[in-house]
């Protein structure tokens, strides 16, 4: 067992610990309460049977208050084993995904896979048995758009992604903090809303309630209508149609704009269980002095002129909003139209609106920031021999690693060394079935966009700079459109030409391409396609079963063979999926068939 994974099993062992000693302290206040109620009950019974209403009194307000008292340590108790039962389940998720089985795993981002995506689909990215599946760990509707952003393009600059690399080696090293962040966001029964409705209900505004005489008289109403109730209907100090006439009035006054305001409240109480986990995951963020300067940047981006904390203005609207939810308690008609309590709160709404609804959207965002940030500090946890990469600047297109493998691969994950530069732009990948050309290819591309994002990568050493991320790898058939699976691969292909000759630095990664042609087609396509790739300010791989295309590196320099080989033993074929330079000079294709029992007379002439 690594440190990582002891770590691990030993945070899962003391939660799961502590938790079975909460289960025990719930059983026994569950049976305490019941005792205080059926004692007390007894009793009182017992104290009026024998006509003692004092003790009687006595001991009705001592047998409320211990059971109130025990209601209210039991629903903390509850709330406590909520929350550690969440932190239990985040280490053995983590176990899980050392070993492996991250793939069971439910949010695996298919909500972000996208067909037209330059190379997503092919490397793996989103989708079942994804880099998204695997690495995360944010819960809220931005957070998952931040993290898959990070994986969709090159955001920002070469400072901008050490800046995050910087954050990332600090948040790795947090790993408590994390896991009680990531819990926070794990407490909501169901998906994180989408924010943006609430971000546009926090931008509107009603002028009507801001104004200073609406206010006044909201505010005055209420209270000449109770002094007029107590003084009429209790008191009979004046005339009883007085207080009726006032609570007519204020009854007819809440007719005003009743469906506008219906329609804020029900936005409102959508949001409810969101907002709670916003403060306590803001309110985390907040009260953690982190030491990266783009934590920081994020941590000051969103104070206020005033320097009032973010968690506090969340926990406000919060408050706002469960005085809202009241509505549904049977007696708030009444409370309604003695105090105009609708217009209340709507005026709590618009003030709180008014400060800080313009800059809601800061909030969330850098909530999400955080945790895409988070995530990929797991990486950096779990894989502490893994290479933070460098990020070159200059006019080159440059991509050398050494000890390269697949981070998604576990069991039988291969190392590799290339470089591809200015001098040799094309890798041309031969090699037989199965032999780990495609792999390959993927291994580049998966490790170059988690280079991107500022995450480690699978490797001993990295050094690359910004480009752009093109692939042709995975391509059908699109019946919807009519188009074949050839004319969509033209599509790509012309797509990453375009790019290359407009003067963008495109990495490609072109596996086994024309291959809905003919072989001399396919040949003829592929070689025009190299020797023009190779012109350009863009590099990458290119695999092939295509051995003719091997004399392209006499014909030109910037073009290099490498290939996979396989060896036999027992009978049986293996591979070491190890890269070695030149081109391939064995085939196995007739051996497979016969493997999956297709007899093969190699002496058959059609």
């Amino acid at each position: 067992m690594t440190a990582i994974e002891q770590k691990y099993k030993k945070r899962e062992v003391r939660y799961n610990n502590l938790l079975q000693k909460q289960e025990k302290a719930d059983r026994f206040i569950s049976n305490l309460r019941l005792a205080v109620f059926l004692a007390g009950i007894g009793a009182a019974i017992i104290m009026y049977m024998a006509h003692n209403f004092v003790l009687f009194t006595a001991v009705l307000i001592l047998f409320a208050a211990a059971f109130i008292y025990l209601v209210v340590r039991h629903e903390k108790l509850i709330n406590s084993i909520k929350y550690v039962t969440v932190l239990r389940d985040i280490n053995t998720c983590s176990l899980k995904r050392l070993k492996g089985e991250w793939n069971t795993f439910a949010d695996d981002g298919r909500d972000f896979m996208d067909s037209s995506h330059s190379y997503s689909e092919d490397l793996d990215i989103f989708g079942k048995n994804s880099l998204f599946q695997w690495i995360n760990t944010a819960n809220t509707f931005i957070g998952r758009r931040r993290l898959s952003e990070l994986f969709s393009g090159v955001i920002g600059n070469s400072d901008d992604i050490r800046n995050r690399q910087e954050a990332v080696n600090e948040l790795a090293k947090m790993l408590s903090w994390r896991q009680r962040f990531l819990a926070e966001g794990m407490l909501k029964k169901g998906e994180m809303c989408d924010p943006r409705k609430l971000i546009r209900w926090a931008r509107e505004s009603s002028e009507f309630f801001r104004n200073f005489w609406v206010i006044f008289i909201i505010r005055v109403c209420p209270i000449i209508t109770l002094i007029l109730v107590v003084t009429g209907l209790v008191m009979n100090k004046v005339p009883w149609y007085l207080p009726v006439a006032a609570l007519i009035v204020q009854f007819a006054l809440l007719s005003y704009k009743v469906k506008e305001r219906y329609r804020m409240f029900s936005i409102a109480e959508n949001y409810a269980d969101d907002l709670k986990v916003y403060y306590k995951m803001i309110k985390l963020f907040e009260k953690q002095r982190f030491k990266s300067p783009h934590i920081k940047k994020i941590k000051k981006e969103i104070k206020d002129k005033n320097g009032l904390e973010v968690f506090k203005q969340v926990d406000k609207l919060s408050s706002i909003i469960d005085a809202i939810a009241d509505r549904r308690n049977l007696f708030y008609v009444f409370i309604n139209i003695l105090a105009l309590w609708d217009f209340q709160n709507i005026i709590a709404l618009e003030r709180w609106k008014q400060k800080s609804g313009p800059v809601l959207i800061k909030w969330f965002d850098a909530l999400g920031r955080i945790e895409a940030l988070a995530s990929l500090a797991v990486i950096r946890f779990e894989n502490p021999d893994w290479v933070m990469p460098v990020i070159c600047d200059g006019n080159e297109s440059i991509i050398e690693t050494k000890g390269i493998g697949h981070p998604l691969l576990t069991e039988k994950r291969t190392y590799n060394d290339f470089t591809i530069d200015n001098k040799v732009k094309v890798l041309l990948i031969t090699g037989s079935n199965m032999s780990g050309k495609s792999t390959l290819l993927r291994t580049a591309g998966i490790n170059l966009v988690m280079a991107y994002a500022g995450a480690p990568v699978c490797a001993r050493w990295f050094r690359a700079t910004l480009m752009e991320i093109g692939t042709c790898m995975r391509v059908s058939d699109n019946l919807r459109e009519n188009i074949s699976s050839f004319y969509a691969e033209l599509l790509r292909i012309k797509k990453i030409i375009t790019e290359a000759e407009t003067g963008k630095r495109v990495f490609f990664l072109l596996d086994e391409i024309f291959k809905g042609t003919n072989s001399l087609d396919r040949h003829t396509g592929a070689k025009v396609l190299i020797n023009k790739l190779s012109l350009t300010g863009s590099i990458g791989l290119v695999s092939t079963h295509d051995l003719e295309l091997c004399e392209l590196e006499r014909q030109n320099e910037r073009i290099a063979n490498y290939h996979f080989q396989e060896y036999y033993k027992d009978g049986r074929i293996c591979f070491d999926y190890k890269l070695r330079p030149g081109p391939s000079t064995t085939r196995n294709a007739l051996y497979l068939m016969q493997l999956a029992g297709i007899n093969v007379d190699e002496n058959t002439v059609f």
